[in-house]
């Protein structure tokens, strides 16, 4: 009797040992369970007020270049733009294709890496438009400018008038190819509604843009030439002996576009915007683009 119940009590023992053994174990498990959860807590919640957090590492952004094809006579503005725009974005680095507008939209019709046209003629964008080169809703006209004939800043010769270009004292008389060039285009057409192309034709020096016309008359080549106003409001060696009548020739419009085949479309766009701004169109008007209305 006696060793049955100390065989009893002995096992009693042994249960309640094991029981409290368990619990023990139990509560170990639930304390690092809740030492890992406070740990996760921790490092998912916001950093409070005032600590300072260690950001996540970012990959730089990628610099984008933009090639942009434009008028030789937007040259001196277009530079002064590049700087203001490439500040503001610094992941755009724009470069420039000048030359006659003629000339670059026959490189962009064999492929020519571009981006953005700026044209200094309707005639030159409308035909990209038309080979689907340039979608008509990503190009609008842009700015205008005017023609004016001008001759050497220390000049003699008294030039008032296309009939003032007969003169005998008037040898040679700049002006850009007609083909290719727009202001070569506007001047001929404004001789030949004044009667003079043919009389004039024989005295002509041709020039690849309005800035070898400038630089004909600039160095003494020419007697006088045919260019943009804004083209001799940059240089002290010629003075404009008078501005064309506008009535005589095409609106020189500047047309703005943006090319089918971009391989940056997004920045495209924004350039194409940027240069829509009221800021930008004032650096224009600064170098004598009127604005149309």
């Amino acid at each position: 009797m006696n060793k049955r119940i100390t065989y009893v009590l002995g096992t009693m023992s042994l249960g309640l040992a094991l029981a409290l053994a368990g619990c023990g174990a139990n509560t170990d498990t639930n304390k690092q369970d809740a030492a890992s959860s406070a740990n996760q807590s921790a490092a998912s919640a916001p950093a409070a007020s005032g600590e300072k957090t260690t950001p996540a590492a970012t990959e730089p952004q990628e610099k984008v270049e933009l090639t942009i094809s434009a008028a030789a006579s937007l040259t001196d503005a277009m530079k002064e733009i590049q700087t203001n725009f490439e500040q503001a974005n610094p992941n755009i680095s724009l470069s420039f294709n000048f030359g006659a507008s003629g000339a670059l939209q026959q490189q962009i019709e064999q492929g020519a890496p571009a981006d953005i046209f700026v044209s200094a003629s309707a005639k030159n964008m409308k035909a990209l438009v038309d080979e689907n080169l340039i979608a008509s809703s990503d190009q609008k006209n842009l700015l205008q400018n005017s023609l004016a004939a001008i001759v050497p800043a220390d000049g003699t010769k008294a030039v008032a008038s296309e009939r003032d270009l007969t003169n005998d004292g008037i040898k040679t008389v700049a002006i850009g190819i007609p083909e290719s060039v727009p202001a070569g285009t506007y001047a001929k057409e404004a001789l030949t509604n004044a009667k003079l192309w043919d009389q004039l034709e024989p005295k002509l020096v041709q020039g690849k843009d309005v800035r070898q016309v400038l630089q004909y008359v600039e160095t003494g080549n020419a007697d006088a030439g045919f260019v943009y106003k804004t083209d001799a409001l940059t240089s002290k060696q010629v003075k404009i002996a008078f501005e064309v009548d506008k009535s005589s020739y095409t609106p020189a419009n500047y047309p703005l576009g943006i090319i089918t085949g971009t391989k940056h479309r997004t920045e495209a766009e924004q350039f194409y915007a940027y240069l829509q701004t009221p800021e930008v169109l004032d650096i224009f008007a600064k170098y004598g683009f009127s604005i149309p209305k």
